[in-house]
């Protein structure tokens, strides 16, 4: 440590500003427990994050009794989630059947939502957030953590404190410092992301188009639609060595609507790579150090879970660790009920994305020696799908084990 370095003490440190992470400091605040985030940006201004706010987030801001204010800022509302097939469209969800409050899903830009949750954790005097700090490394002592290296704008900051969580998402430097072992579940899917401005006001505001094979998702933020075009793994160098022209017509292709605006597109750097992962920790803590969020089980995009996953294992956290934190004896097996609590919901999510993708893009040699179901099967399919797409609404939209407000 050099001798310059600022000292902080706290009871939970929390790396990471995303959904998991400020979501567990606003309710850690709330439950009496002195709690600093630190997120390493000096805003939330970031594009390209989860947009999607679903009913079981929703649930727990009305459990909070904070979802009228929420719901005041801009935003719209997904009650069905349909997909267009070659022109046909689909009904995949519909959430008007949950037994939620809100029968949505909310579509707002991550940066609101995490404005909200700051606001929401500043009026708790116990709560504080560093912006432009980012958790470089851990501090240890016989074998347990006991607080974080990070750097800021006027310096090195160590913080110490009884509980460490790594909330700094799928590249998390935590996890890495920490030499956690990761399983690489794998998917075969990237996504590119990339803004066209609107030029029409009657589509649906959350739109999966798909034609001749090639899928869009499309995001509606009011002036614009944020677009991820989905695409093989690996394939992004052979797409630009097509050039944009190529490029643009292939979303032109899938969403003619687009024809007029789509020529902003007039450079590489406004196109931003997603590197879809699917990965878990195979052990989410060591003594005095805690993973959650996408930290411990990164998410493909596939239904927009992952903010609403994350959010749910911060809910978990505190129903389990608050007390154990105000008494100051929050030890491993407690940490550990933590990772029992949330990883089979995590896992069955993850399983599901993966069977997702892999029937999605066999290859042609996998679809063409597949056997066709015989019709007996596909009539009981087709009377089946209205009991299906409840099912699938509910997972999507609630998850599996959800986490409600006790503390």
């Amino acid at each position: 440590m050099r001798p310059d370095t600022k000292i902080i003490r706290t009871t939970c440190c929390i790396a990471g500003g995303g959904p998991a992470g400020m979501m567990l400091g606003m309710l850690l605040a709330r439950a009496g427990v002195a709690v600093i985030v630190l997120e390493k940006h000096g805003d939330f201004l970031r594009d390209f994050r989860g947009d999607t706010i679903h009913p079981s987030t929703l649930e727990l801001l009305h459990e909070l009794g904070i979802l009228e204010e929420f719901l005041r800022l801009p935003h719209q509302r997904m009650r069905q989630l349909k997909v267009t097939i070659n022109d046909a469209e689909v009904v995949a969800l519909d959430f008007g059947r949950l037994s939620t409050r809100c029968k949505y899903t909310a579509l707002m830009p991550q940066w609101d939502f995490l404005n909200f949750i700051a606001a929401q954790a500043k009026r708790y005097a116990n709560f504080q957030l560093l912006m432009n700090t980012e958790a470089i490394g851990l501090i240890e002592k016989s074998g347990r953590v006991v607080g974080v290296e990070a750097k800021t704008e006027q310096g090195d900051l160590n913080v110490y404190a009884d509980l460490v969580v790594g909330a700094d998402g799928r590249y998390s430097i935590l996890r890495e410092r920490a030499g956690m072992e990761v399983e690489d579940v794998g998917v075969p899917i990237d996504q590119l992301w990339f803004r066209v401005a609107k030029t029409a006001d009657d589509l649906e505001p959350f739109m999966v188009r798909i034609r001749n094979e090639k899928r869009l998702v499309m995001l509606d933020r009011g002036d614009y639609y944020q677009c991820g075009s989905i695409i093989r793994k690996g394939t992004y160098e052979d797409i630009k060595s097509r050039g944009l022209d190529a490029f643009r017509k292939e979303i032109v292709s899938v969403a003619p609507f687009l024809l007029g605006a789509i020529d902003e597109i007039d450079d590489w750097q406004k196109v931003k790579l997603l590197t879809v992962q699917v990965n878990r920790l195979r052990r989410w803590y060591r003594p005095g150090l805690l993973f959650i969020g996408d930290a411990a089980h990164a998410m493909s995009p596939v239904g927009g879970v992952g903010v609403n996953l994350a959010i749910q294992d911060a809910v978990a956290s505190v129903n389990l660790l608050a007390d154990r934190l105000r008494k100051g004896n929050c030890e491993i097996d407690h940490l550990r009920k933590v990772q029992k609590r949330r990883e089979w919901p995590a896992r069955m999510i993850q399983e599901i994305q993966v069977f997702i993708h892999r029937q999605t893009y066999k290859s042609k040699s996998d679809s063409e020696s597949a056997i066709s179901p015989p019709w007996p099967v596909r009539s009981l399919l087709r009377l089946l799908t209205p009991l299906l797409r409840r099912a699938a609404s509910r997972v999507c939209g609630i998850g599996f084990r959800a986490e409600h407000i006790r503390t």
